[in-house]
């Protein structure tokens, strides 16, 4: 039973680990990478769409992108998208290929990405303690239809209490990391 509950916590933390991770792969820092612009929805048909599935993205040089759809109908509603969003990026198309360049970060931009990276780390920090919560509640539960004992219950809460330590430390790990590379020149 209190090895359920903690299953099922650490599923649901894992997940909230994994989601930061995307989430900060969204956040231009001053090299480009295709997961800069990979989640960015497209217009197509009428039907909001990932690029990442409308078409292959690389970077051929660390401060440039290149977008090739697959097909080339796609080209105005990518560079649209482009043109829409909160990227601050302005796509040059030559009829077939949609080029980025990624300029370089200036001192101000870099603290305010890394003001928008802790907002997130926190953000995580707090679903990884609603995960705690859900589990400990989970764990009450058990106590009071008398599933478990009390002192099963304690053993239970101090064992959801480490790993909500753990992913907590991880989370900040990883927000600390994506920081740095932001702040690197």
């Amino acid at each position: 039973m209190i090895k359920d509950v903690l299953a099922e916590a650490v599923d649901r933390m894992k997940k909230s680990v994994e989601s930061l991770t995307m989430d900060l792969k969204g956040i231009r820092t001053g090299r480009a990478s295709p997961a800069l612009v990979e989640r960015l929805r497209v217009d197509y048909y009428g039907t909001p769409t990932n690029l990442i599935e409308l078409a292959s993205i690389s970077a051929p040089e660390p401060q440039l992108l290149t977008i090739r759809p697959w097909d080339a109908n796609a080209l105005k509603d990518i560079e649209r998208a482009f043109l829409q969003s909160d990227l601050g990026l302005t796509p040059s198309n030559d009829g077939k290929l949609i080029r980025l360049s990624i300029p370089p970060l200036t001192e101000e931009r870099r603290r305010e990405l890394t003001k928008v990276v802790a907002k997130r780390v926190e953000e995580a920090r707090i679903a990884i303690r609603n995960c705690r919560r859900d589990g400990l509640n989970d764990l009450r539960e058990l106590e009071k239809e008398k599933l478990v004992s009390e002192d099963d219950f304690y053993v239970g809460k101090d064992d959801l209490q480490e790993l909500t330590d753990k992913y907590v430390e991880t989370v900040d790990e990883i927000g600390q990391a994506k920081e740095q590379e932001i702040m690197e020149i």
